[in-house]
C-alpha cells in the first residue's frame, strides 16, 4: 500500500465520525418537527442509509458474479451489527427499548434471517440443479421488505416515546435535512476509503474471497452502523442506536439481498450455513437479552457477553480461512 493509501485509511476514520454525528444530530431534530419517535427515524432514515455501503457493495457483487462476497458481506454485517455494535453502544450507555422492538422488530429481523436460510437452500422453492438465491426468492425477500415498509409507517403516526430526555438541538427542516444528507455522504465515502484500504491488504496475505467479505468488508461496511449507534448512544438518542442496527440487518437481508437475487441468482455455497447459523444466533440472542438483567434492556454486561462472543467468532472465521 501506498502512503496515500494509509492517508485515505485514516481520513476514512474521520469522515466516519463526523458524518455519523451529524447524521445522528439531523435525523433527531427531523423526528422533534415531524413529532414521530427517534426509533421510526432509525428504522427507516437511518438505517437505510447507514446500509447503504452493503447495497453497493452487493450490488457490485451481483453484476461481477462474486456470490460468496454477497453472501459473505451480508452475513458478516448482520453479526457485526448485534455483537459488535450493539455491544459497543451499550457499553457505552445500556439501551433500553419499546416493547414493539422486542416483539415486533426483533423477531422480523430474526425471522428474515430463518427465511433466508430456507430460500438459499432451496426448501421452499426447490427447482432442482445447483442450489441459490433465485429471482423469485429475491421476490419474496422484496415483499418482506415492503411489509416492513408498511409496518414502519403505520407505528410512524403513534410514538412511544421512550426518549424524551436526549437533548435535541431546535434545527430548520432545511438544516436537519442538510445534515442527514452530509452525515450519510460522510459515512459512505469514509466507509468507501476503509474497506478500500483494508480490502487490498487483505487480498495481498492471500485470504479467500469468502473470508474478506465475511471479515474486512463486513466490519467496514458497517462502520457507518457502528459510528452512528455509538454516537446516538453517548448522545442518549438510545432509540436511533437500536433502531439503525435493527432496521439495517432488516434492510439487508430483504432489501439488498432481495435486490441482488433479483439482478442476478446467487449460487449459495453450503458452507455459507455456519455463518448463517451464527446471525441467527446473534440475533435471538439480542431477543433473549430483553428478558435478562433489566427487562426491555441490553445492559452493560450484555453488551460485554455480545463483544466477547463476536471476539470468538472472528477467531473461528479466520482460523477456518
Amino acid at each position: 500500500m501506498t502512503v496515500l493509501d494509509y492517508l485515505l485509511f485514516a481520513a476514512g476514520f474521520v469522515l466516519l465520525i463526523k458524518g455519523a454525528d451529524l447524521l445522528v444530530d439531523g435525523a433527531s431534530s427531523i423526528a422533534r418537527r415531524l413529532k414521530i419517535s427517534d426509533l421510526v427515524i432509525g428504522l427507516t432514515v437511518v438505517a437505510f442509509g447507514t446500509s447503504c455501503p452493503e447495497l453497493f457493495v452487493n450490488l457490485a457483487s451481483s453484476f461481477t458474479g462474486s456470490s460468496d462476497l454477497a453472501f459473505g458481506n451480508i452475513l458478516g454485517s448482520n453479526i457485526a451489527n448485534i455483537l459488535l455494535i450493539l455491544g459497543v453502544a451499550s457499553v457505552i450507555r445500556p439501551l433500553d427499548v419499546t416493547g414493539g422492538t422486542v416483539w415486533k422488530e426483533i423477531p422480523f429481523g430474526t425471522a428474515g434471517v430463518l427465511l433466508l436460510g430456507l430460500l438459499a437452500n432451496d426448501i421452499l422453492f426447490r427447482a432442482g440443479g445447483r442450489t441459490s438465491l433465485s429471482r423469485l426468492d429475491g421476490l419474496v425477500l422484496l415483499a418482506g421488505f415492503a411489509a416492513f415498509l408498511a409496518y414502519s409507517f403505520r407505528i410512524a403516526a403513534r410514538p412511544e416515546g421512550l426518549d424524551d430526555h436526549a437533548a435535541v438541538k431546535a434545527r430548520g427542516t432545511g438544516r436537519s435535512l442538510l445534515m442527514v444528507l452530509l452525515g450519510l455522504a460522510g459515512l459512505t465515502l469514509g466507509g468507501k476509503w476503509i474497506v478500500d484500504g483494508a480490502t487490498g491488504m487483505a487480498l495481498q496475505f492471500g485470504l479467500s474471497e469468502s473470508l474478506v467479505g465475511l471479515t474486512v468488508v463486513a466490519v467496514g461496511t458497517s462502520l457507518p452502523e457502528l459510528a452512528t449507534s455509538a454516537v446516538a448512544a453517548r448522545k442518549g438518542n438510545v432509540e436511533i442506536a437500536v433502531g439503525n442496527v435493527v432496521g439495517s440487518n432488516i434492510f439487508n437481508v430483504y432489501f439488498v439481498l432481495g435486490t441482488s437475487a433479483a439482478i442476478r441468482p446467487l449460487p449459495f455455497d453450503a458452507s455459507a450455513n455456519a455463518d448463517l447459523l451464527m446471525a441467527f444466533v446473534a440475533s435471538l440472542l439480542l431477543f433473549l437479552t430483553m428478558f435478562t438483567g433489566r427487562r426491555r434492556s441490553l445492559d452493560r454486561w450484555e453488551g460485554l457477553v455480545l463483544l466477547v462472543i463476536y471476539t470468538g467468532y472472528t477467531a473461528f472465521i479466520v482460523w477456518r480461512g
